[in-house]
């Protein structure tokens, strides 16, 4: 897939990965649109990008919101016409510090499973079915081996990445054939804020930069064809060229 002019929306994208992530696809000559709870901080990275000249968009909506979700696809369609890209970033560790299992309210793990999996859910009905008509489209979830390992105090996460890999396994499945392409992509461990929410203790300099992760995620979506819709992939696996990479 060929970037430049194309529309992606990406959301939790006012900080960490999905900030990461609006800046390498706008480098690409994409026009982005970015959704975070946050409005402040989403408006800042959008100023950030305009001033470099990128075509960018904020949006304010709550992932966990029901109510939010088909104004959220509208208003995006609005401002860069219909999505070719949209990539789940948004996600929530629930409490912290994180609990065991038999310490977790039911509350808490159905506010993770909201914003983790339910609402990716909702947006891919919004989003998927023109991009089915247009015959092309790319869906990315992103995940954790948080998905694959079970991690104890990390279950209401865990549980929820596990659960948006195989959603996009059966969205592949299910639309087989029509163009749409779903890709699974672990970022693996990044210096962020919710690392450090999740693991206050680790040394920054063992991790991996957002911005290095971003690019590697760029280049899995240019060469969504190649992939097996709904594979998972490891974004670390990923090879990139010293120009992409500075």
């Amino acid at each position: 897939m060929k970037l430049e002019g194309k529309a992606v929306l990406i959301t939790g994208a006012s900080r960490g990965l999905g900030e990461a992530l609006m800046e390498a696809l706008a480098r690409k000559g994409a026009r982005v649109v970015g959704v975070s709870r946050n409005a402040g901080e989403m408006e800042a990275v959008v100023s950030r990008l305009r001033a470099r000249g990128y075509e960018a968009h904020a949006l304010a909506a709550d992932m966990g919101d029901k109510e939010a979700i088909h104004p959220l696809a509208g208003a995006a369609a609005a401002l860069v016409g219909p999505i070719d890209v949209l990539i789940h970033n948004a996600s929530t560790l629930g409490p912290t510090p994180l609990p065991l299992l038999l310490d977790t309210a039911c509350e808490d793990l159905g506010r993770v499973l909201d914003v983790n999996l339910v609402g990716p859910f909702r947006l891919t009905k919004a989003i998927a079915g023109p991009m089915v008509l247009r015959g092309e489209g790319v869906v990315v979830h992103l995940t954790s081996d948080a998905a694959v390992a079970a991690y104890p105090r990390w279950g209401a996460y865990g549980v929820s990445k596990a659960a948006l890999e195989h959603l996009g396994r059966i969205w592949a499945a299910e639309l087989e054939g029509t163009g749409v392409r779903f890709l699974n992509v672990d970022p693996g461990e990044m210096d962020t804020r919710m690392h450090r929410d999740a693991i206050p203790e680790a040394d920054p300099s063992t991790l991996a930069r957002p911005e290095d992760v971003a690019t590697r995620i760029v280049a899995l979506i240019e060469s969504a064809h190649v992939h097996p819709s709904g594979a998972r992939l490891e974004a670390a696996r990923v090879q990139v060229s010293p120009s992409e990479a500075a």
